[in-house]
């Protein structure tokens, strides 16, 4: 194919500015239909971009014309430190280069323009050049962006403040000023930005430096070019923002979820979604644990995503999780429903610029949809909240254990302009907290639809389980302390009249965390504890759920006694010399992983110490034995933690539960009676809620038949 038009006939303009008109419509795509040979000095460019050039770069291709980049990667901070600490500098920056490019193969639109680049390399159209500023002991990044599109006789350059990226080219507002070789006015400034591009390409620039990149790049664009062979890229861009129906060959590069082929929906989930819909896209599912949250949202996300689609209109999917190894679990489930969702956690720019890329692909039509996962903490943070403030597109929010977004720090963050909300919870209500419950009933919608614990274990969609307690008493410190911070409560309580405004980090909600903990690290657990793991040595699958932090008294006396997980490692790891493994918060998150793989195996790792890590949203299905040291009275934990251990798995039919209740001393005083027995009534509530579904359930009211008549209890 020969060029139509030379470049002189082409008739660009000498400046293109956002606001009168289309800068890659109207100067990119018709210098590169009549140019031979395209050079390109950008401090930003990304493989995106080259989607938007569509058909103008695949003539200019065809006819031979080859494309010359030199660019500045990204660094972070980690490569500034290695660079100040003296690693090899070109080996910096072509990690920080390749990082940018490997983000971009997990980019459907993205992948498409590097899959085009891989293509490219292959054929020797292009190469790739990194830029740095190097003077004494100043390493800087290369900001100049300047542009040469050549044909066999002239020559048109370029320069101004437009990066190579989609977000420069579309999204941002852009102006450059143009200079034509043919005309009298602008010969000498083409010149010149022709003969800087040649001496920066061959590194003949004071004070920059230029490094070849191409054949560190060649592995990773030739496989973008591998995996994306076939799919279609958009011939013609929208005018001012009109969408353009695009038909991939891959659900991945539209970014619509669809159900995969292989997943069964359950009637229950299907009647969740079906539900849902009728609300007009909001509501709360209050579905127990284990009984498939998250297939079900996915499940909503798709049929709505699909719904849109026909209607031509584009999707933006928001997960919220609270940890970081629920973001990861979430991503592995939304991969296999057809799309790689951006993980948005830890370090600002491992995410955002990728998230701002998908939003002008949704803005554009280029992309169909698309889904970035998140944590609350990164949610509620000023770079994540103006990436929503910035989207005017059909948004969908899922939050996932929704109850942790009623906190007043997070709430407030909750996008209004989300057209459709979904929120997912085993317990949405949140404890001691009427207003935080509210505001979510109020954002979310109300409860659509309902399964619990009972109901899914009569559908088969949960295990059948046994429940012992067993009965251990506090010793007189711990029984004079807890009846010491129950005064206090109530004396707090009885100032403010309510708590309908209490928070997690409130003198009350303090308060009452104490007066868990002294249940939950009771020193007659561990006894006990021995007692139980000592009956069943050979048992696999086991989980003990710890107390967190150290016990009340440990910090009321200042002394250096372990904490009740070190206490339980010792006990199981050392001292029966059980296989066992701890998972918690400051456990990494690859050993976390490779924790549950050993877990789930049964092979090698018997029994896995945890505290609150475990509580929300882990996927531990081989669990057949738990062990509640940990006795909160909120009943969010303790439904939780049953659930965990209910999870369907491939040759467990039930499940044990033991279940470790705090009791007041023998011979208490007459004065301490009602607290005591205010202490007991809180325990005894978790007992009914794990007994009346447990195959055992006749059993276990008999064991706490005595403490029933000795405190009046029998109407509990």
């Amino acid at each position: 194919m020969h060029p139509t038009t030379p470049l002189r006939d082409t008739h660009l303009g000498p400046e293109y500015r956002s606001d009168r008109g289309h800068i890659v419509n109207d100067f990119y795509r018709p210098a590169l239909q009549a140019a031979t040979r395209y050079d390109r000095a950008v401090g930003y460019f990304t493989s995106s971009s080259l989607a938007l050039l569509g058909q103008g770069l695949d003539d200019f291709t065809d006819r031979g014309g080859t494309l010359r980049i030199i660019a500045s990667p990204y660094l972070e901070q980690q490569d500034i430190a290695d660079i100040e600490a003296g690693y090899a500098l070109r080996a910096v920056l072509e990690r920080a280069a390749l990082r940018d490019l490997s983000h971009a193969i997990e980019e459907p639109h993205a992948a498409r323009g590097l899959g085009k680049l891989g293509r490219l390399v292959a054929a020797g159209h292009v190469e790739f050049k990194l830029a740095y500023i190097s003077s004494g002991h100043r390493i800087g990044m290369y900001h100049e962006k300047i542009g040469v599109f050549h044909d066999s006789t002239d020559l048109v350059a370029f320069k101004g403040s437009a990066n190579e990226t989609r977000s420069a080219l579309i999204g941002n507002f852009e102006s450059i000023e143009v200079f034509r070789s043919w005309d009298i006015r602008d010969a000498d400034r083409a010149l010149r930005i022709s003969e800087d591009f040649d001496n920066l390409w061959h590194d003949r620039t004071g004070i920059l430096r230029v490094v070849p990149f191409t054949e560190a790049a060649t592995q990773i664009v030739e496989q973008a070019a591998r995996d994306t062979e076939g799919r279609t890229d958009l011939d013609v861009l929208p005018e001012h923002g009109a969408p353009v129906p695009v038909t991939p060959a891959s659900t991945d590069a539209a970014g619509i979820l669809t159900i995969p082929a292989a997943l069964t929906v359950r009637d229950y989930q299907k009647v969740a979604v079906q539900n849902w819909f009728a609300h007009r896209g909001r509501g709360m599912f209050r579905m127990a644990t284990g009984t498939g949250k998250t297939l079900t949202a996915l499940a909503a996300a798709a049929q709505l995503s699909s719904t849109l689609h026909k209607q031509d209109k584009t999707l933006l999917t928001v997960v919220v999780a609270p940890y970081q190894h629920l973001v990861d679990q979430w991503a592995k489930d939304i991969s296999w429903f057809g799309i790689t969702p951006i993980r948005a956690y830890e370090s600002t720019s491992a995410w955002y610029q990728r998230a701002s890329e998908l939003q002008h692909a949704l803005a554009l039509g280029v992309a169909r949809g698309g889904v970035i996962v998140t944590t609350n903490k990164t949610f509620g943070e000023a770079p994540f909240q103006r990436l929503l403030d910035s989207y005017n597109g059909q948004l969908l929010l899922v939050a996932d254990e929704a109850h942790n977004l009623g906190a007043t720090r997070l709430r407030t963050a909750l996008p209004a302009k989300a057209q459709f909300r979904l929120g997912l919870s085993a317990t949405p209500e949140r404890w001691f907290d009427d207003a935080g419950t509210e505001a979510l009933t109020d954002y979310f919608g109300s409860i659509v639809f309902e399964m619990g614990i009972g109901e899914a274990i009569h559908r088969g969609a949960l295990c059948r389980y046994t429940y012992t307690p067993v009965l251990i008493e506090l010793d007189e410190e711990e029984a004079e302390l807890y009846s010491l911070v129950t005064t206090k409560i109530a004396k707090l309580m009885a100032a403010h009249h309510t708590t309908s405004s209490l928070d997690e980090d409130s003198p009350l909600g303090a308060l009452l965390r104490k007066r868990a903990n002294i249940l939950g690290h009771a020193r007659a657990k561990l006894p006990a504890l021995r007692r139980q793991l000592q009956q069943r040595l050979t048992a696999s699958h086991q989980l003990i759920y710890c107390a967190e932090g150290r016990h009340p008294l440990a910090y009321e006396h200042d002394t250096d006694e372990p904490s009740q997980l070190e206490q339980v490692m010792t006990l199981a790891g050392t001292d029966l010399r059980m296989p066992a493994a701890r998972y918690t918060a400051q456990t990494k998150r690859t050993e976390r992983q490779e924790v549950l793989r050993r877990f789930s195996s049964g092979t090698d790792l018997q029994a896995v110490a945890s505290m609150r890590c475990l509580d929300e949203g882990v996927d531990v299905p081989a669990a057949r034995i738990a062990y509640l040291l940990a006795s909160s009275s909120n009943p969010r934990q303790f439904i939780q933690r049953r659930g965990r251990v209910l999870r369907k798995a491939t040759g467990k039919d039930t499940a044990d539960i033991i279940d470790f209740i705090v009791t007041p001393p023998d011979g208490a005083s007459a004065l301490q009676h009602e607290t005591e027995r205010r202490m007991l009534r809180g325990e005894l509530a978790r007992v009914e809620e794990f007994a009346h579904l447990a195959d055992n359930e006749a059993h276990t009211l008999d064991v706490l038949r005595p403490l029933r008549k000795r405190y009046g209890l029998f109407d509990t």
